[in-house]
């Protein structure tokens, strides 16, 4: 895809994960999306959106020290965590299928001591595994105490989480849950799905941090896979003895 990058040369929109810019982005999704995907290092508008999010309020890629977990890692992002360098630093991108990472690993399992990770990225995973609780029990286990794990997901105005056991094959799947490999479709009640495990949950639509004109230039989305759901496990409360 990327031989196509320069049929697409122009100034009309630029991609903040590769600071390039083009006339027009790829469609990308099942009912296309215009203007969705970079031409050159394929980054998605929620891909976009983490970056900005990554940068300028978290400062990750001028951190030191950072032991990093990357779910379903996006290459335009694993480009540039993987480029954080210092003392104490470790970036692991992980996935389950071998072809998509470095790492082959089960978020169901994750193969990492208890309170061991700063940060966790894990964008539009939770809604394809088979044991959602189990995955964000593991993600809560292994983060340190103060850590974040940023997620992201497809959302449904539905006030519950649509799933389905009995709903098996691709069709019933993109029939009912909007994509053919998703196990569940997430509701308004994402944010409290995350928190039973203990997570402290902030839901940030980062898109509106932004102009329209921002928005529109960098292709941002319209929110509805773009939210980041920033979940911090808290510090333990210290008791003082009684004097």
């Amino acid at each position: 895809m990327r031989l196509a990058a320069p049929l697409y040369c122009g100034n009309r929109f630029i991609c903040n994960c590769c600071k390039r810019s083009f006339r027009k982005f790829f469609p990308k999704g099942h009912i296309h999306r215009p203007n969705a995907q970079c031409p050159y290092c394929m980054s998605l508008e929620r891909t976009r959106v983490l970056d900005l999010f990554l940068d300028r309020e978290l400062g990750v890629y001028d951190k030191n020290g950072l032991k990093i977990l990357h779910f379903a890692p996006e290459k335009a992002l694993v480009k540039k965590l993987s480029k954080i360098s210092g003392p104490g630093v470790e970036y692991v991108d992980a996935d389950i299928n071998p072809a998509f990472a470095g790492n082959v690993i089960d978020i169901e399992s994750i193969p990492f001591e208890d309170d061991y990770f700063d940060l966790i990225v894990c964008s539009h995973v939770l809604g394809h595994v088979k044991d959602e609780a189990a995955a964000v029990d593991e993600m809560y286990r292994v983060i340190k105490p103060g850590g974040l794990a940023l997620v992201m997901t497809l959302l449904s105005d539905r006030e519950d989480t649509f799933e389905d056991p009995a709903i098996k094959t691709e069709e019933e799947r993109l029939q009912n849950y909007g994509e053919y490999d998703l196990q569940r479709l997430h509701g308004l009640d994402f944010s409290s799905r995350l928190e039973k495990v203990g997570f402290s949950v902030e839901e940030i639509d980062y898109r509106k941090k932004f102009s329209r004109q921002f928005q529109l230039k960098h292709a941002l989305g319209d929110g509805v896979r773009e939210k980041i759901f920033k979940c911090t496990k808290p510090q333990p409360v210290i008791s003082r003895p009684a004097t």
